[in-house]
């Protein structure tokens, strides 16, 4: 685990302290904060990997773990980029480790977002399957990160137009969700789908905007055609 000190090292000697304060202000939560720029962030990430890309997937696992139980911001973006340089390897059997870590370690938007887009969007890419347990589990979580999740672990596929059906499941297991997070969440998910489908996002939103929260409403249609985005915010 010498790999690990290095990287708090890096961290530390990287590390700005107006950076670390002002960097809180993009949470509502509180989060630890080494305050490292983003661009020296990539930096000690794929220096420190090429030290460790030939161990086996499970130590460069552990070694994620060891990154995300910290509760720093910096050390949980380090491992995000870890887990997400073994894709090759990925298994169907790594879905249980990752949602592990989501229940577990994931406290804010920005590890909860770069690490589902990436490293879930991936495993799901591969093992499409997977995506039923999570429409049965993830959605109807009493905990915010995994409901939120289950939203943008598909933002990528989305991007590509692929599984429209379960971005419309989802969206609509999450539509009266009260929670700002949740609620951004899938309005996101709609909004790259409408990229490759906006006919079909634009229809479910003019379908469910009298009872969609404003917040996910204004996300779905950020990207729409001035017109449609003016039909689907008129009251009616």
């Amino acid at each position: 685990m010498e790999i690990i000190d290095k990287i708090r090292n890096l961290l530390k000697e990287n590390s700005d302290e107006k950076y670390r304060i002002s960097g809180q202000r993009f949470f509502k939560e509180n989060v630890i904060l080494y305050g490292v720029r983003s661009s020296d962030l990539k930096k000690i990430s794929n220096d420190c990997f090429r030290e460790i890309k030939h161990l086996d997937k499970y130590e460069i696992f552990n070694i994620c773990e060891a990154l995300f139980q910290s509760g720093y911001l910096e050390e949980s973006f380090v491992a995000c980029h870890f887990s997400y340089s073994v894709r090759k390897q990925y298994t169907i059997d790594d879905f249980i480790k990752f949602e592990g870590w989501i229940s577990s370690y994931i406290t804010n938007w920005a590890t909860c977002d770069t690490f589902c887009n990436h490293t879930v969007g991936e495993l799901l890419e591969l093992y499409p399957s997977l995506i039923n347990s999570i429409i049965e589990n993830w959605t109807i979580s009493e905990n915010r990160w995994m409901k939120r999740a289950a939203a943008v672990s598909l933002i990528v596929p989305a991007r590509k137009g692929m599984f429209l059906n379960e971005v419309i499941k989802i969206s609509d297991i999450l539509l009266l969700d009260k929670d700002d997070m949740v609620q951004k969440g899938y309005g996101w998910l709609l909004k790259v789908a409408s990229n490759k489908h906006l006919n079909e996002v634009f229809d479910y939103v003019m379908k469910n905007k009298s009872v969609m929260p404003r917040t996910s409403l204004r996300y779905a249609i950020e990207k729409m055609p001035a017109e449609l985005k003016s039909k689907a915010m008129q009251k009616k």
